[in-house]
């Protein structure tokens, strides 16, 4: 396969097919042809600060891989756009993260915006780009990283910061994490609090799909 996407999951998986899941979701929604990897020895995916300066140097060699087989271009399937700056540095291709891509996406639909984060700790990468229409920051009681998020109480858990987001006036919500793209999240906030729910992953397939040629599939 050539004139792929390259998408790179920071959580570290052994199923194969768990790994492709933000990929497939892509292929899906766009028609876009991918190739998915997975940075190692980070079980729990990256959650605060010192998760994400780990997986930095781990992101940036994967990525440079995905280029020299022939990706279009590299999606870092992380709401923190961890390495982007770097990789956009080093390669001559569209290199998107899916934090930068969600939070222009929810800046084009509401003036008054809500973020769900994942824990306490997450990177404000997301907030930061809000800027003045940042309503609000929801964090589930109790998740500590992605792996929480794939249980039935972590999913309940952000349901109700979701909730809490709404009634402080979010006109639309950003999901800070692609671990709510994982677990299928956005339609079913749509479909209990009225709002437009933006998936990262969604997102950052939309802002890909333009980068290689605004719907023509590649592949």
């Amino acid at each position: 396969m050539t004139n792929f996407v390259g998408v790179i999951r920071v959580l570290t998986l052994d199923d194969p097919e768990m790994v492709a899941t933000h990929g497939r979701q892509i292929e899906r929604k766009y028609g876009l042809a991918t190739r998915s990897r997975c940075i190692p020895d980070q079980r729990r995916g990256i959650y605060d600060a010192e998760s994400e300066r780990l997986a930095i140097p781990k992101i940036v060699p994967l990525a440079k891989q995905l280029a020299e087989e022939g990706a279009a271009a590299i999606v870092v399937s992380c709401a923190a756009d961890p390495g982007v700056p770097e990789l956009r540095r080093e390669l001559r291709i569209p290199v998107i993260g899916g934090g930068s891509a969600v939070a222009h996406l929810a800046l084009s639909l509401a003036e008054r915006v809500g973020v769900l984060e994942l824990t306490e700790t997450a990177d404000p990468f997301v907030q930061q780009l809000l800027g003045g229409k940042l309503v609000g920051v929801g964090i589930p009681e109790g998740v500590k990283d992605t792996t929480d998020l794939m249980t039935d109480w972590g999913r309940e858990a952000a349901l109700k910061a979701a909730g809490r987001l709404v009634e402080s006036g979010a006109g639309a919500l950003v999901l800070a994490c692609t671990g709510y793209s994982t677990i299928g999240l956005a339609p079913e906030l749509r479909r209990r609090f009225g709002v437009v729910a933006v998936d990262p992953v969604d997102a950052e397939g939309l802002v890909v799909w333009y980068a290689v040629g605004g719907g023509t599939a590649v592949g």
